[in-house]
C-alpha cells in the first residue's frame, strides 16, 4: 500500500519522512493533489538503472529489426572478452 502524506508532513516530521523512504517511496499531496515522490538514493539509482537496462534493450529490438543479421552466443562473448581485453590493455598503457 503506498504511503501517502500531505506535503506538510515533509516540514513537521521530516525525520519520519526520511526513515520511511528507506524502505518505499513517500508520496506527497498538496491539496489532495499528488504533487512529490520522496524516495531514498538507493531506490532512486536502482530505478535509475532498471531505466537504463530498459532503454538499451528498446535500443537493441529496434536495430534486431533493421537488419537480419545475427550473432551466435559464443560470437558475442567472444567479442566482449576481446573488447574487454583491450580495454584492460590500454587501460595499463
Amino acid at each position: 500500500m503506498p504511503n501517502i502524506r500531505p506535503i506538510s508532513d515533509l516540514r513537521d516530521h521530516f525525520a519520519e519522512i526520511t526513515q520511511d523512504v528507506q524502505s518505499h517511496p513517500v508520496f506527497l499531496t498538496q491539496n489532495g493533489v499528488g504533487t512529490l515522490v520522496v524516495m531514498s538514493m538507493e531506490c532512486y539509482e536502482a530505478q535509475q538503472y532498471e531505466s537504463e537496462v530498459y532503454n538499451k534493450l528498446r535500443e537493441a529490438e529496434i536495430q534486431a529489426a533493421e537488419t537480419a543479421e545475427r550473432f551466435s552466443h559464443e560470437e558475442v562473448m567472444a567479442a566482449a572478452w576481446q573488447k574487454l581485453r583491450q580495454l584492460e590493455e590500454n587501460r595499463r598503457a
